[in-house]
């Protein structure tokens, strides 16, 4: 997912585009990415959570061979399309399995641990994406991912050899009547405001975050390892709340989580915005990344339950708009880097999250409380 965060400034050079033009391969895979998350949904229903997500893997193996072999940015872009359609199927069918294993008072800490596993993934994306593209070239960085996928298909295999034969259901609902169902639910007044905040979250925080590589080595002078190796900062950051998600959440609450997380966001963009030392941009890497993670598993635990009679739905809804508004966040932020306004772009989008965290603050109060027959955490 975020493999080519930090390959940008390289992209540009190699396929002689601006860095703007070159983030299309950053946008492609986001907006694929989200608009599949509507099919994946019912498959999983129709066979099985865990083996959908290791079929959408094995699609990722082969995609990612082919973008190593990608001869123009077109056809990168194209690629990494693909592979956004490939791995939708796998971080939201995995929560929404979460969704239906564990009780909602012990979610949070559940979805913490997922989250935990997909953010060391994105930091090594990150650190790696920057270190092969300065040192051997952004293709090997895509080889690297092949070889990461043929490991986790060979243990997702071994997990399955040992869990009781999916048995599909008896009617399943048919597709037409799945995507009225989606429609009946958009018209629930807590769904849209949930979605509406993603949408927000995805715009204001993750499409422009998605530059901060871009912003290291053009602003402060990084070289691109230097840049990926300062994102493992923002990932780490994650990486740390996930391991203290549950003492956070006893010590602040729903409403203080998003709060603490919104004003760490600000102080991270407005750095970034306004500094000069690269020592503080690298810190702000750290400051915007335990954040986002601290207000975004609060918005997401509260999109596990904002229909949990139809759960693997609301949260392919989540996810579909979430990742729509990061591309619309990326082609914003983009055209705004071409023009010389990111300083400015930085500093609107810190004064939206600042407003965004109040919103869902105010959500985390009135969140639905459900006891469902979901078994507690083990």
């Amino acid at each position: 997912m975020s493999l080519c965060d930090p390959m940008l400034v390289d992209l540009g050079q190699e396929f002689g585009v601006t860095t703007g033009e070159a983030s299309a391969v950053i946008a492609a895979y986001a907006v694929s990415y989200g608009v599949l998350q509507i099919v994946y949904g019912p498959l999983g229903d129709r066979w099985g959570k865990l083996r959908v997500i290791g079929a959408s893997s094995l699609v990722c193996l082969l995609i990612s061979l082919l973008t190593a072999l990608a001869p123009t940015l077109n056809g990168l872009v194209l690629a990494r399309a693909a592979m956004g359609a490939a791995a939708a199927g796998i971080i939201p069918l995995a929560i929404a399995w979460v969704g239906d294993q564990v009780a909602y008072e012990q979610r949070q800490e559940a979805l913490a641990r997922l989250m935990g596993a997909s953010i060391t993934g994105m930091m090594m994306g990150q650190w790696f994406g920057g270190f092969a593209t300065q040192h051997w070239g952004w293709r090997y960085a895509f080889v690297g991912v092949c070889l990461i996928f043929a490991l986790a298909l060979w243990r997702m295999w071994l997990h399955l050899k040992s869990q009781p034969r999916f048995v599909p259901p008896t009617n399943p609902l048919p597709m037409l009547q799945y995507w009225q169902h989606m429609a009946r639910l958009l018209t629930q007044a807590r769904v849209r405001w949930v979605l509406g905040a993603a949408l927000a979250e995805g715009a204001l925080v993750m499409g422009t975050l998605a530059f901060m590589p871009s912003r290291l080595v053009g602003h402060f002078g990084l070289t691109v390892a230097q840049a990926g190796g300062a994102m493992v900062l923002y990932g780490a950051s994650g990486l740390l709340y996930s391991q203290l998600a549950r003492q956070s959440l006893a010590i602040l609450g729903e409403k203080g989580l998003a709060w603490c997380g919104g004003g760490l966001i600000v102080l991270g963009l407005s750095t970034l915005a306004l500094a000069d030392a690269a020592p503080l941009a690298v810190a702000a890497c750290g400051f915007s990344g335990l954040g986002f993670y601290m207000m975004h598993n609060t918005l997401q635990t509260q999109g596990t339950q904002m229909a949990p009679q139809s759960r693997s739905m609301a949260v392919t809804l989540f996810a579909c708009t979430l990742f729509f508004g990061q591309t619309i966040g990326v082609a914003v932020v983009a055209r705004s880097l071409d023009a010389g306004w990111m300083r400015e772009t930085l500093l609107f989008s810190a004064l939206g999250v600042a407003v965004l965290c109040h919103v869902i603050a105010r959500g985390g109060q009135g969140r639905v409380k459900t006891h469902s027959s979901t078994k507690p955490l083990g």
